[in-house]
């Protein structure tokens, strides 16, 4: 792990000629997600320059910023290869047919390991003196398992064991990055967000084997909730579980330990309002995708939360609860966006939310 870090570790910028993020009292920090009105990316941004979108990001969501992901600037920079590259003992190479298991860290790796600590250098020079939620991101057990390749070329989904020692191997590898970012910005509560994109399709046996022809065998919902603990555990009464996909299992990630739902509002029929409204009133905030993750028309920021508001008089919930309940972001990442809608979907969910606060009702 020593190697890794190093990779990743730079001096602090003490001749930083950009202005940081506006510091907070240490004493009126928030818990993590607990900012009022709050509004915040889901990670990845368009480009590669990872000064400029940390300073943008920064700049948009002064109050929760999160750590950006650049794909644009190849594998390694990619939400699997850049989790893999955090694993300990496990290393990933590129292959023609994606990412596969391999004995020792290659070219793919260490290219991994460079660009997060490029991606850390410059979010620490752009939040001296910040204080507050931080978000990072990390692609969970369920999608690593999905969509790494074991070396026979079959996914690790379908060994058992596999699919528990990439648990072990993650969980290590983010005790050691979360630890890193504390060093780095001493002042910010880290909230960890747990990427699973393929939980349902993992949960209904969905996920297809190397072949095309078969899917592998659906993975019990015990064995899956209690690797989803072990990782959310990590960032306890923090973490947050995202995905984009449709039906997202709001009732089995409660059980897992997630702090906060990240989802795709747009996404949600009928039959999920049971279970969001019990989540709430449990005590899980909502990190809702209001804004379109791809270059589109932006309606007014007070019509985007409509539908939020819609929700929370149908289920009778307290109108004064929403600001806090819940967190808005893109509907997903914005990696497929221009810069320019990615900057301008920011500071719409940033209005978005503070609509929320002047006008819950």
């Amino acid at each position: 792990m020593s190697e890794r870090m190093d990779v990743s570790r730079s001096e602090s910028r003490s001749d930083a000629r950009n202005e940081p993020l506006t510091p907070s009292p240490a004493d009126s920090a928030e818990p993590a997600g607990n900012v009022r009105g709050a509004a915040t990316g889901i990670g990845s941004m368009p480009g590669g320059d990872a000064r400029e979108t940390a300073k943008a990001v920064t700049g948009s969501f002064e109050d929760f910023p999160h750590l950006p992901e650049l794909p644009a600037r190849g594998p390694g920079a990619d939400m699997i290869g850049r989790t893999a590259g955090l694993l300990v003992e496990v290393y990933a190479r590129v292959e023609p047919s994606g990412w596969r298991i391999g004995d020792r860290p290659g070219r793919d790796t260490k290219r991994a390991w460079s660009w997060m600590g490029e991606d850390l250098d410059a979010l620490e020079e752009f939040t001296q003196g910040y204080v507050g939620p931080l978000k990072v991101q990390a692609v969970g057990p369920w999608t690593l398992a999905a969509s790494l390749e074991l070396r026979n070329g079959e996914s690790a989904l379908s060994d058992s064991g596999a699919c528990r020692d990439l648990t072990g191997s993650l969980v290590e590898g983010l005790t050691a990055h979360l630890a890193e970012v504390r060093r780095r910005v001493p002042g910010a509560v880290p909230v960890l967000q747990i990427d699973e994109p393929s939980l349902t399709a993992v949960l209904r046996g969905h996920v297809r084997t190397a072949s095309g022809y078969r899917t592998h065998r659906a993975v019990d919902r015990q064995v899956v909730e209690s690797a989803l603990r072990e990782v959310t555990a990590l960032s306890a009464g923090t973490a947050v579980v995202h995905s984009c996909a449709p039906d997202v299992p709001f009732a089995l990630l409660r059980r897992a330990g997630a702090a906060a739902v990240s989802f795709d509002f747009g996404l949600l029929t009928e039959r999920d309002e049971e279970t969001i409204g019990e989540a709430v009133e449990g005590g899980t905030k909502l990190f809702a995708g209001i804004v379109p993750g791809t270059d589109g028309p932006l309606s007014d920021p007070a019509g985007s939360v409509m539908g939020v508001r819609t929700l929370w008089r149908r289920l009778g919930l307290n109108p004064g609860t929403l600001a806090e309940s819940v967190v808005l972001t893109p509907s997903c990442g914005l990696a497929g966006a221009s810069p320019a809608y990615a900057r301008a979907a920011m500071a719409h969910c940033v209005r978005a939310a503070r609509s929320l606060v002047d006008n819950p009702e």
